[in-house]
């Protein structure tokens, strides 16, 4: 046996075992590493406002601090309008149900010949081994829903402190970051960073100013139509049609028609004639104006950008998937190469007007062929009568 055949056995062994627990390690902590990801989208996209009240003389922590309570306040805000609309609802499908089952039980007892009553219908109910289950389950299903719910505060509790302390911390963030690496590397960091600044926070200023435009749009048309929960249905549609690309206009006015249809089913069609004309009137003359200097990027790139990033990190990925394919594209657009382009029709679309010529060309020597092939049959005929009038 060589020499070096166990060492490189034992070599081999520690390398793949050093994997595995980098693949188990990696695993374990995928959770973690997606909020600190969101936190670092989120403290970015916070950045020029907190740059801009710390270039006035305010403590960094301070104006930080600033920003994410008006964040969160607007949140709540959100949270308690759409809360609002749905608890409006609910209790008024609670106190309209029994008026339903009644008219359910007169037609059943109309069409098939019954002597049903909702009494005898709400005992067999409280009776039945079918209700006992459920309720059962019910309660185990609470204790999921709680354990849920802790999960989800205590994961927005994560993504706040790490969010926090990059905002509050970036200028330090980039001097360790820096003290790395060589000076000329250090240059590009800094100017990647840069980058991802302005397009991270420029996407979500401009998706929040047109959500802001598209709520107040659809709530004047809301109020309009006397549609119930205006005010939440607004904020609903701006918000999910801005940071729901391409599709989310549709998946946004779904909820307004749906109870404008309660009300009256033409206002469900002026809901959705709204809904269409009001998108066109975006994707051509409001975002080109708004996005123009911070987030340009072409509609199918971004719809590719939003399935790629779901596919990978679900809706995380989704929302992060814009601004992130934004930074790349301007970084790479430092440094790739760009050429004028030939004054070609086929660039603009059009064919090349030489291929006309050519066939025109073509068309010209098939007739020039067919004139002389019937001037050779005219001279053989007049060669012919000739020599037949010779003595």
């Amino acid at each position: 046996m060589p020499r070096w055949l166990p060492r490189a056995m034992v070599l081999a062994l520690a390398l793949y075992a050093c994997f595995q627990l980098g693949s188990w390690a990696f695993h374990q902590l995928i959770g973690l590493l997606i909020n600190i990801l969101i936190a670092f989208f989120l403290a970015l996209a916070i950045e020029p406002a907190v740059g801009r009240m710390s270039a006035r003389g305010m403590r960094r922590g301070l104006a930080t601090f600033i920003v994410f309570f008006a964040v969160f306040i607007a949140a709540a805000g959100f949270v308690f309008l759409l809360g609002s609309m749905l608890a409006g609802q609910i209790v008024d499908m609670v106190e309209g149900f029994p008026k339903y089952l009644d008219s359910v039980i007169r037609w059943i007892n109309d069409t098939f010949r019954t002597e049903l009553s909702r009494v005898e219908i709400q005992e067999s109910l409280l009776r039945s081994d079918w209700l006992r289950k459920y309720v059962q389950n019910s309660a185990s299903g609470v204790l999921d829903i709680s354990a849920t719910v802790l999960g989800g505060l205590f994961k927005l509790l994560t993504i706040f402190l790490f969010s926090f302390y990059f905002a509050a911390d970036g200028p330090r963030l980039r001097r360790t970051l820096c003290s790395l690496l060589p000076p000329a590397k250090q240059t590009e960091v800094l100017r990647a960073w840069e980058i991802a600044v302005d397009k991270t926070g420029g996407y979500l200023y401009s998706r929040g100013l047109m959500a802001l435009i598209s709520g107040v749009a659809h709530y004047i048309l809301l109020e309009i139509l006397g549609v119930p929960y205006a005010p939440a249905l607004a904020v609903w549609v701006g918000l999910v049609s801005q940071f729901i690309p391409t599709i989310g206009t549709y998946l946004a006015g779904a909820l307004p028609m749906l109870i404008a249809f309660t009300i009256n089913p033409w206002y469900a069609l002026w809901v959705l004639g709204f809904v269409v004309i009001y998108q066109q009137f975006e994707n051509y003359v409001l975002q080109p104006k708004l996005t123009s200097k911070t987030v340009d990027i072409h509609p199918a790139v971004a719809f590719g950008s939003v399935v790629a990033g779901t596919a990978l990190l679900g809706a995380v990925g989704a929302l992060i998937a814009i601004p992130a394919v934004a930074t790349l594209q301007a970084f790479l657009g430092a440094y790739v190469k760009r050429y004028a382009v030939t004054d070609d029709p086929r660039v603009h679309g059009h064919r090349r007007s030489g291929g006309g010529q050519a066939l025109a060309r073509l068309r010209g020597l098939l007739r020039g062929r067919d004139k002389r092939e019937a001037g050779d049959d005219g001279d053989a005929a007049s060669g012919t009568s000739g020599t037949d009038d010779r003595p």
